[in-house]
């Protein structure tokens, strides 16, 4: 599950998901199909 939403890059560890504009840093987005969500606030975004 951590390597899902994280990777490794060199001495770093990066976040794959974009974060919640309206909750902040620490709460990450979900990727669905067609959108990306926040769980805790319901913000959504539509993916092209």
């Amino acid at each position: 599950m951590i390597s899902s939403v994280y990777s490794i890059e060199g001495d770093k560890l990066v976040r794959k998901n974009k974060t919640c504009p309206k909750c902040g840093p620490g709460v990450f987005m979900a990727q669905h199909k067609d959108r990306m969500s926040c769980g805790k606030c319901g913000y959504t975004e539509k993916i092209n």
